[in-house]
């Protein structure tokens, strides 16, 4: 294969698999025990917000690992030829909550994969759809965007300074510590095995990050939360997109801001840097 051989790769849309879960007392607790008070309010039998990212993670054999500590390429996901993986963004659709006890499947749908060159060279997004449905029918809907990117050029840092999307001051604002704890304790509950959140030797040497990066699903989960306390109750649609990396080791901010039923937010770097937006509608 070239090194982006796009129709190759297209050939995976369409391709599925199904897993399922449970709703487990100790994975809530956990994900409590993590997020605390940055989680909004639900009902005592229901599952928090954005608990649904930890459930029936990918599992494979460690010798079956690529070099950055995903599942190796060419199963599921088509085989990019890009060494650098992250969450873009996408969207979730909420129809009905997740409760304690639940068993839960997941249907994963490839719907699309699309090559783009950006700043820093070759880009290739894939866009997976996946539904939770429960006993009680389908739960969640949701878009998922995936890019791959070339490898690190030598020295040059991988985040740049990106502005705040808030058009005024925002209503809410949470303080985050981004510490280790933080990013072991979520690829624990997630079995994350990428070696940017833990290993900092190879995420500075070899992807170029200037320490190890906060999870994409982290800033996601507290820009939900905050979008439920917001607009006082579960958005019914939320939409998120990566701007730049979040580096641990410092404080970082969740805040939004709501206009009526609308909801806009961002997490903020130490420097005031956005990382990621979203938006939500109830």
């Amino acid at each position: 294969m070239t090194a982006l051989d796009v129709d190759h790769l297209r050939s995976w849309i369409g391709r599925t698999r199904s897993v399922r879960d449970s709703v487990t007392p100790r994975l809530v607790n956990e994900f409590r025990a993590t997020f605390g008070s940055a989680l909004a309010p639900v009902r005592e039998d229901e599952a928090p917000l954005a608990l649904h990212w930890c459930l029936a993670p990918e599992t494979p054999a460690a010798d079956l690992l690529g070099p950055d500590g995903h599942a190796a390429k060419g199963g599921f996901l088509p085989p990019v030829p890009l060494p650098r993986r992250m969450w873009a963004g996408g969207e979730i659709e909420t129809l009905a909550p997740l409760c304690l006890g639940d068993e839960v499947m997941r249907r994963e749908t490839v719907s699309d994969v699309v090559a783009k060159e950006g700043r820093t060279g070759a880009l290739c997004f894939v866009t997976v759809r996946h539904e939770y449905e429960t006993p009680r029918g389908v739960a969640i809907r949701e878009r998922q965007d995936i890019v791959y990117r070339a490898a690190a050029e030598p020295g040059r840092q991988s985040a740049t300074l990106q502005p705040s999307p808030l058009t005024a001051a925002p209503d809410r604002v949470r303080a985050v510590e981004a510490t280790t704890i933080l990013l072991f304790r979520y690829s624990a509950m997630t079995f994350n095995g990428h070696r940017f959140h833990y290993d900092f030797p190879y995420a500075t040497d070899v992807e170029g990050y200037p320490g190890l990066v906060v999870h994409g699903p982290i800033q996601a989960s507290l820009l939900f939360n905050l979008a439920a306390e917001s607009l006082g109750g579960v958005p019914r649609t939320f939409r998120y997109r990566g701007v730049s990396p979040m580096i641990a080791g410092q404080t970082f901010r969740v805040a939004g801001q709501t206009n009526g039923a609308a909801f806009a937010g961002v997490t903020l770097d130490a420097g005031g840097g956005a990382c990621m937006t979203a938006s939500a509608d109830r």
